[in-house]
């Protein structure tokens, strides 16, 4: 290369670095608007995110309000049947000791 090449790639040079930071410094706004666009996406994701916490919160807490209300309706049947066993039980029992009354005819 010869001395008229070498001034030419300097001037090339020189001109690709000035166009170079005039096309950087029109995308600084292309730049800042790449940067607020992730973070509406983040925010996005996050409020996203979050609801589905919250949804999984709610449905954990209808599976255990609902497992709770089944327990109280087991515990509340099997009380409720005791309670009519002992109430048969109590009136047929009541039922054979006036019958045995009746028939030796001790009455009541």
């Amino acid at each position: 290369m010869n001395r008229k090449n070498h001034c030419i790639l300097l001037a090339m040079c020189v001109g690709f670095g000035l166009f170079g930071m005039a096309a950087h410094a029109g995308q600084e706004s292309f730049g800042q608007s790449i940067k607020q666009d992730a973070k509406v996406a983040g925010h996005g994701i996050a409020d996203g995110a979050r609801d589905v916490g919250h949804a999984s919160a709610r449905v954990g807490r209808k599976i255990g309000h609902g497992a709770k209300d089944a327990g109280v309706g087991i515990g509340h049947g099997a009380r409720d049947a005791g309670v009519a066993v002992g109430h048969g039980a109590r009136d047929g029992w009541n039922a054979t000791s006036h019958a045995v009354k009746q028939v030796f005819s001790k009455g009541d």
